[in-house]
């Protein structure tokens, strides 16, 4: 059996010593990251690849930006394009690559932009900026700032993640228009600041992670005649002991979608807990130090077998053994050094 071949692509910020787009050649067996090129690039702080797998897109200071990417992993610049706003953080894309959505966390807005046949970028087709102030002002900016844009499962609607206003607005997409029309609102808790929402592989359940209150919220997601309809039936603290600083960053699901982590600034570690397929709820695996600052964004690799956490103040991206039998993760060799590391994307070749 012929073994598939993976590339890692990271994202930093360029303010320093940084260039771009850092590209390792991974290895899923043994959990290494073996560095190629880096591809110059103005602090990409979110990268994606398309569902078809030929194109990458990238936030760049100046709006968006896409690659092709060559047959050994490689990436080719095709085009930029601004986006309408302020620089935006997270990226998706529709399955069947027709619009690119960025979230901007400065300005509240959320883009919908044109694809082209040839997976360029192409015109904006729609931008949404989001108003209004959150219920408490306190210790925060609660004024408009969309951390997260995500389609769902069933490429009905776009969820833009609010952390100002402590909720996440839902789109309906109309693709033949190329329009978003606010469809419903899932609220969260009085200063949560939702940061990032995830859906579960089998597309029955949604998770959000809120960032000041270092929680998850599990909800039941159905598409119904009058819409979408999310149910909270969970939530969990990501802060297994309680600290006064800790800030919860991502979450992301294994590969089999099993297992959802969690990485927590602060206490620097990454909190790994099991999902159940009945009911969709989480269950406390394990916690794992990340021996670094910061772990702004993490991955995992093919196989579940190891993740990567990403540590943006100390600099090094540092890959962690899994031990699904001990309920453990160990690090696997020595960190390895790169400048202010923001987000990671594996792709299969």
């Amino acid at each position: 059996m012929k073994q598939e071949k993976y590339v890692a692509y990271v994202g930093t910020y360029t303010h320093e010593h940084s260039v771009g787009i850092h590209i390792y050649d991974l290895d899923a067996e043994n959990g290494t990251m073996e560095e190629r090129k880096v591809v110059k690039i103005t602090n990409p702080s979110d990268l994606m690849v398309s569902h078809n797998k030929k194109f990458l897109y990238s936030i760049t200071d100046d709006g968006v930006k896409a690659f092709r990417i060559l047959p050994d992993g490689d990436l080719e610049e095709m085009n930029e394009q601004w986006i309408g706003g302020m620089r935006g953080c997270y990226l998706d894309v529709d399955d069947e690559n027709r619009f690119l959505f960025v979230g901007g966390y400065h300005d509240g807005r959320v883009s919908m932009m044109y694809l082209n046949e040839d997976g360029s970028i192409g015109e904006i087709a729609d931008g949404i900026f989001h108003k209004g102030v959150g219920r408490s002002a306190a210790d925060r900016s609660s004024r408009p700032h969309v951390n997260c844009v995500k389609v769902t499962p069933d490429q009905k609607y776009l969820c833009a993640v609010d952390g100002g206003l402590d909720h996440v607005k839902v789109y309906k997409i109309k693709y033949g228009t190329g329009k978003l029309k606010l469809t419903d609102f899932i609220r969260g808790d009085l200063d949560c600041a939702p940061k990032m929402i995830r859906f579960s592989k089998d597309g029955k359940n949604a998770y959000v992670l809120n960032e000041l209150e270092n929680s998850i919220d599990v909800y039941s997601y159905t598409e119904t005649e009058n819409g979408p309809d999310f149910e909270r039936i969970q939530k969990v603290s990501t802060e297994i002991e309680k600290s006064n600083g800790c800030s919860a960053q991502v979450i992301e699901f294994s590969r089999d979608g099993n297992y959802l982590f969690c990485s927590n600034a602060g206490t620097d570690d990454v909190v790994m807990f099991e999902r159940d397929s009945e009911t969709g709820k989480l269950e406390l695996f394990c916690v794992t130090p990340v021996s670094g600052d910061f772990p702004r964004a993490l991955a995992v690799f093919p196989g579940n077998r190891y993740f990567a956490s990403l540590n943006h103040e100390s600099n090094q991206i540092c890959v962690f053994g899994i031990d699904y039998e001990k309920k453990y993760a160990l690090m696997k060799g020595r960190p390895m050094q790169i400048d202010r590391p923001t987000c990671i994307y594996i792709h299969t070749l």
